[in-house]
């Protein structure tokens, strides 16, 4: 007979008694960090979705300009919350990331803010050491931009990009739908024990 479980369910459910909850355990002290994290961003004026992995150092700084939806998982503290930011659901950010949001209006005397803002749709996975500059104001679905690249313009769905300046250079296939994003840095404590559940 076919398993039809995903690659997270199969991991959970067919683990042993012990290993299970030693799992547990670690999740537990984890969920209890990123609770707090967005507890503190919301109460900064932040709205933020369900099972959500943000930094405390973001959370400290965050304000109504961040916008984050579900399941989406941030591990910088690089965000230019000078202007808008809206990251969608199930979205990955890495380490060393940043995004500028807001640059100067360098034809003016008073060299005034210019406030852009970004959004980035649902699925999009932005890895680690990337450069985002205030004239991309939108990263589609499901797209993915290669580690290191500096990000001058929109990137469209689906679209792989890479380079300084990214340029997309292939279409990816299907987004990460059975990815639990919270599991990427143990915040999945509560569907972790769903998951067993269903065994």
């Amino acid at each position: 007979m076919k398993d039809n479980r995903t690659l997270y369910e199969r991991s959970v459910q067919d683990r042993s008694t012990l290993r299970y909850y030693l799992g547990l355990i670690i999740r537990w002290k984890q969920n209890w960090k990123y609770v707090r994290a967005c507890r503190i961003a919301r109460k900064r004026g932040a709205t933020i979705g369900e099972g959500v992995i943000i930094p405390l150092s973001l959370a400290k700084r965050a304000n109504s300009n961040l916008i984050i939806g579900n399941h989406t998982s941030i591990q910088t503290d690089k965000l230019d919350l000078r202007s808008p930011i809206q990251i969608g659901n199930h979205v990955i950010i890495g380490n060393g990331t940043e995004i500028i949001t807001t640059s100067h209006n360098i034809d003016s005397p008073d060299w005034e803010h210019k406030n852009y803002g970004i959004t980035i749709e649902d699925y999009a996975w932005i890895p680690t050491n990337i450069l985002i500059l205030p004239s991309c104001r939108k990263i589609g679905y499901g797209a993915v931009i290669s580690s290191g690249s500096v990000v001058v313009k929109e990137v469209e769905n689906m679209s792989v990009v890479g380079g300084n300046p990214a340029k997309e250079f292939k279409k990816r296939k299907c987004v990460h739908s059975n990815l639990i994003v919270e599991s990427l840095l143990g915040g999945d404590y509560q569907i972790y024990k769903e998951i067993r559940r269903k065994r």
